[in-house]
């Protein structure tokens, strides 16, 4: 299949991506049938029910994002930095679950760049990437060869990409080491903020925290503060983001560790939707965000440092804008590892 047409069939996607986050109906641009289009519409609305996380207001905001990367100039301008393959190989896709699609990127990566996929989806994600290939194939039959959705055991690649926690990442270490791998584990982001940030910052600063619950490597789950910074501005700014409490799986999260901190008597700060502590550790538990003060440059830039090698974001007004952690461009690589550099190196 010729990469014009890979891009051709990926904008076409992006089209009813852009349909389905805007509730439109399917009549108004016919890319894939009637019965495809209002099948998947319907498993976005029913996907709550098979993973609580999944609301359905979560599944639009990503295929929204995604349809950033949709469009023939960024499709053109990313891919003609990078070789196509002429000879495909099959790479093996293990994906996370932790946010919808979190795994399109790398989808999208391997197709672009010439190649043939194997997913291995997650049990908490496993129907969505299939009405994606259902679309594709619609839009071109071609796409049939070289998206396979493995439904037991991976067998027959020839590289492999995985992301997962640190158990996870152990795991394919004994098992796909042998092979050419990219294998991405934990990581998270941060804020540093100056004492200057406007009301809207902080008000950017929640959606950072909470799009997709917090879950994401890219969500914002550590402060970084100046001394005397004052705590009740990061509260007003964060308020209109108290629905998220209403998500049963993010409500338990929230009542086990409050419930935890104070049995232990461990001082911190309660809004009634999220737990803030005074806490030097990079990652905080689901419902909660650590911070800590820094005196000046030297500290900040020392932690930073020590830190370096776990950190996805981070977000300041000398960062990345407030707000922006979870709309990553399409050249975004995550844990910073070109994935197109990668697959071109396995010519």
């Amino acid at each position: 299949m010729k990469q014009e047409d890979i891009i051709h069939g990926f904008i076409q996607l992006g089209t009813v991506f852009r349909q389905l986050s805007a509730n439109e109906p399917w009549g108004l641009e016919k890319k894939i049938s009637e019965n495809s289009y209002n099948g998947f519409s319907l498993a976005i609305e029913r996907e709550v029910f098979h993973n609580g996380w999944f609301e359905e207001s979560m599944i639009k905001k990503s295929l929204l994002g995604i349809t950033t990367w949709l469009d023939i100039h960024s499709l053109s301008n990313w891919s003609k930095q990078y070789p196509f393959q002429d000879k495909s190989k099959t790479i093996a896709v293990i994906m996370a679950s932790n946010i919808p699609l979190v795994g399109f990127h790398d989808f999208l990566c391997v197709l672009i760049s010439g190649n043939k996929i194997q997913i291995k989806l997650s049990t908490e994600d496993n129907r969505l990437f299939k009405w994606i290939r259902t679309a594709l194939i619609e839009i071109n039959p071609e796409f049939t060869d070289l998206i396979n959705i493995a439904e037991g055991k991976l067998s027959g690649f020839d590289a492999v990409i995985a992301t997962g926690g640190g158990a996870s990442v152990l795991h394919f270490k004994s098992y796909f080491s042998h092979l050419p791998h990219l294998f991405r584990g934990n990581r998270s982001s941060i804020a540093i903020l100056t004492g200057k940030e406007s009301d809207a910052d902080m008000r950017a600063l929640g959606k950072d925290i909470f799009d997709y619950f917090g879950r994401g490597c890219r969500n914002v789950s550590h402060l970084i503060l100046p001394k005397n910074f004052e705590l009740n501005r990061f509260f007003e700014g964060i308020v209109s983001y108290s629905e998220v409490i209403n998500n049963k799986k993010y409500g338990n999260n929230y009542d086990y560790n409050k419930a935890i901190h104070l049995m232990n008597l461990v001082p911190f700060l309660d809004n009634n939707f999220m737990l803030l502590m005074e806490n030097e550790q990079l990652q905080a538990p689901l419902s909660m965000v650590y911070y800590h003060y820094y005196s000046n440059e030297t500290e900040l830039s020392n932690y930073l440092d020590a830190h370096q090698e776990h950190l996805q974001c981070i977000v300041g007004l000398d960062y990345l804008p407030f707000g922006s952690t979870q709309e990553p461009s399409i050249e975004d690589y995550a844990d910073g590892i070109d994935t197109m550099q990668w697959l071109s190196n396995l010519l």
